[in-house]
């Protein structure tokens, strides 16, 4: 299948549950959706805002996401359990003698049972335990049968999202100035490149503003913004200061690692 009919058959999708959740005035939910997804929804947002959606991947700050409409009924926090994301720890059962497991192993496994990526969610490594999002739906399947990553024998636990101490996110605080802040400024500070060796990030589709795709990177982005480049990573637009005697404005940049 082409990616244009992919697209559109999504397209598709969300419509069909934004008008099935505003006709029963239930809750529906999308699989999860990657950057590229969200950036369909994003293009959609006027078109379906009627339905109340809200995109959630189970904690704050999540990547992969995913698309619930809510009737205005329903209120959602971060900590409620109104999606059906499940979060399964993984551990080594005997950690002595093997290494520590990597984002890219636990992936592998999981798609090695059978399991499409658009029903698991992000991955996060802690220092003794690892944690995958999932659709609710196949979280007791992948704790029954998730028992090997790579060599190793791994334990699963299915837990609420709301209940668990996630590893805190680890970031990079990055200072520095800027003339304005562009993408095409922001994103090589960020990754500590020359600008002229990025500007054709934007222009090949790989640059997201919080989650919506930008091919144009003289866009502006504002204090508090995500900025998701493929391949390299991900970061926030921290803060904003004064500016210096040549007019160049003073940044922190926060970037996940």
């Amino acid at each position: 299948m082409n990616t244009e009919k992919e697209e559109e058959m999504l397209r598709n999708r969300l419509k069909d549950l934004a008008s099935a959740s505003y006709r029963r005035q239930s809750p529906f939910f999308s699989d999860f959706l990657g950057l590229n997804e969200q950036n369909i929804y994003h293009s959609l947002e006027k078109e379906i805002g009627y339905a109340g959606p809200v995109l959630f991947g189970g904690y704050k700050n999540a990547e992969r996401q995913m698309l619930g409409f809510l009737p205005d009924a329903l209120s959602f926090t971060e900590n409620s359990s109104v999606f059906p994301i499940c979060c399964i720890g993984i551990t080594l059962s005997d950690p002595r003698y093997s290494e520590k497991l990597s984002h890219r192993d636990i992936l592998g496994a999981v798609l090695h049972l059978g399991i499409e990526r658009n029903r698991t969610g992000d991955i996060l490594i802690g220092e003794d335990k690892a944690y995958l999002f999932a659709e609710k739906t196949i979280g007791r399947f992948i704790t029954e049968n998730l028992i090997r990553v790579r060599h190793a024998f791994v334990h699963c636990e299915l837990m609420e999202p709301g209940e668990v101490i996630l590893p805190a996110l680890r970031t990079e605080r990055i200072e520095g100035s800027i003339s304005s802040p562009r993408l095409d400024a922001l994103i090589p500070m960020a990754f500590h490149a020359s600008r002229s060796s990025l500007k054709e990030l934007a222009a090949g589709g790989k640059v997201f503003l919080n989650g919506r795709l930008i091919t144009d990177g003289s866009t502006h982005a504002a204090v508090g913004d995500m900025i998701s480049v493929r391949g390299l990573g991900r970061f926030r637009y921290l803060e904003e200061g004064g500016t210096s005697k040549k007019g160049r404005t003073f940044v922190v940049l926060e970037k996940f690692i």
